[in-house]
């Protein structure tokens, strides 16, 4: 798992560098799932970099589109585009956009508004199901976006349709946008909900990669699988974890040379 950490580092690299520069916001909310893109893009997902439109690849959908750093960084680091691309972030007329764009060579959809990645993924498995083809949709969801009707509603379409070839993981960080989960509007018991919505479901650390992998590579004849990913929003950044106002902050100068060091950066 040596090679999905360090890709994991590197995508916070980038993930910090990008919303610095361009003022941005929603860190805290790319940190927290460097480590389930590291694993998904770096030993798990099949595509092509140089074939964007190979029909054998698997689809990735990032449904909390606000933490769209994340998946650029990513994206930069598996070929799709250049990390020079990544110094465009959130500029007039950049595809990079602040929410992520389907117009960005890798992604497969644009997403802003909460509930809607999910609904997309399933249509894509269906879709696989339907023409008897292999590939998977993987979808990255956020916690706060469960309290989107849409998303229970696709569950239970997902579980009556047998789709086990869609793959929903929840960043269960427990913050969103201006408070906590269990003070905004409370999920648990989240995992004995996902199960009587008829979902294989899996609990995991989501910063820990041989959990990420062996959850990811759970199979099953006619569930979807349901990873409930427990998280850090803000992860490798001492100063950022557990901090609900990283949701829309960017760091200064001197907060993001502080990130770096930590991270291990030597020209931080």
């Amino acid at each position: 798992m040596i090679l999905t950490q360090i890709l994991a580092k590197k995508v916070r690299i980038s993930a910090l560098r990008m919303v610095h520069q361009a003022k941005a916001s929603h860190i805290g909310s790319a940190l927290s799932i460097a480590d389930i893109l590291a694993v998904l893009y770096g030993n798990v997902m099949n595509f092509d970099s140089s074939n964007q439109n190979l029909n054998t690849r698997d689809r990735f959908i990032l449904s909390k589109g606000h933490a769209c750093v994340a998946v650029y960084a990513i994206l930069a680091e598996m070929g799709f585009i250049s990390t020079d691309d990544l110094e465009t972030y959130g500029e007039d007329f950049s595809c990079l956009m602040n929410h992520i764009s389907h117009k960005v060579n890798g992604v497969e959809f644009s997403t802003g508004s909460l509930g809607h990645g999910l609904s997309f993924g399933v249509g894509k498995a269906l879709a696989s199901k339907n023409r008897n083809e292999k590939w998977r949709t993987f979808v990255v969801m956020s916690d706060g976006e469960l309290d989107e009707g849409s998303n229970w509603e696709t569950l239970m379409f997902a579980s009556h349709n047998k789709l086990n070839n869609l793959t929903a993981i929840i960043d269960y960080n427990k913050l969103q946008s201006l408070d906590s989960i269990s003070k905004t509007l409370g999920l648990e018991p989240l995992v004995d909900k996902l199960n009587a919505f008829g979902c294989m479901v899996c609990e995991i650390d989501g910063h820990n990669h041989q959990d990420i992998l062996t959850a990811l590579s759970k199979a099953s004849l006619d569930k979807p699988l349901v990873i409930v990913a427990h998280t850090i929003k803000g992860k490798g950044v001492s100063f950022m974890e557990n901090r609900v106002e990283w949701h829309y902050k960017n760091p200064n100068d001197e907060q993001l040379a502080i990130a770096l060091r930590e991270l291990e950066v030597s020209d931080a």
